[in-house]
């Protein structure tokens, strides 16, 4: 079952066509990784699907409902959480009640009977690595990663988007994210993630998409699609021959 498909979705800025009639599935259960050089337009998509900026033309369908064009608040109500590229707190809030208000936000029909606890959850779930009463603002960025993703998974998102997450890591911290994603999907929740270091996404995607200058130009299984030429001259060049699974 698709859980999310778009159909010749595209977004324009003025005269600039940021995403260009990209038609594109993600199958429930999956991780899907979106690739492309800087400028590609993978944000963009992504914003235009969940509402942030909506698209000019095409179509969006979440679990086979048409969602083309709703704000962000009725995607997440839907079950389409995300992460960014730069995570934006509430500076003033404890990491705790950060993550509360996308556990109440999220909070569907009261299936959450304790708001805290759910929250707590989150943060060991992700492994988060400070108190939970800490201020945001003291937070470096690593740190404020794990809280968007505790933030995401809170509102118990069906579907998941991933922006750049692992973007900063080390390489122990890399493992230990990649480990918390394979926990993600395995708790049900599926993901489109977008990022740029690919020994993750070599080792955790099912299928890549890739688009240029915001066409898709390749959509396929990871190695399949890693070993595309088109994708090679666009995306990885050199890199390619290094690119495989662990």
């Amino acid at each position: 079952m698709n859980i999310l498909e778009t159909k010749q979705l595209t977004k324009r800025f003025g005269g600039l066509v940021a995403v260009n009639e990209v038609s594109m599935h993600v199958e429930e259960g999956e991780i899907v990784g979106l690739i492309g050089p800087n400028g590609a337009g993978k944000t963009t998509l992504l914003n235009a699907i969940a509402g942030l900026n909506p698209p000019t033309s095409g179509r969006v369908f979440l679990a086979g409902k048409e969602t083309t064009g709703l704000p962000p608040d009725r995607m997440c109500r839907l079950g389409l959480s995300r992460t960014f590229q730069i995570p934006n707190p509430f500076p003033k809030m404890t990491v705790l009640e950060t993550v509360n208000c996308a556990t109440i936000f999220g909070n569907r029909k009261g299936a959450v009977s304790d708001v805290a606890a759910h929250s707590r959850k989150m943060l060991a779930f992700v492994e988060f690595p400070m108190p939970a009463d800490t201020v945001s603002e003291q937070l470096n960025t690593v740190q404020l990663k794990r809280l968007d993703l505790a933030r995401a998974l809170a509102s118990k998102p069906r579907l998941l988007f991933l922006d750049e997450v692992a973007s900063g890591l080390s390489e122990g911290e890399l493992t230990d994210i990649m480990a918390v994603i394979r926990k993600i999907r395995e708790s049900g929740v599926t993901i489109l993630m977008v990022e740029h270091i690919m020994q993750l996404i070599m080792n955790l995607c099912d299928r890549l998409v890739c688009i240029q200058f915001g066409t898709k130009i390749a959509e396929g299984p990871t190695q399949e699609v890693a070993r595309d030429p088109k994708v090679t001259e666009a995306y990885l060049g050199a890199e390619a021959d290094q690119c495989t699974a662990e």
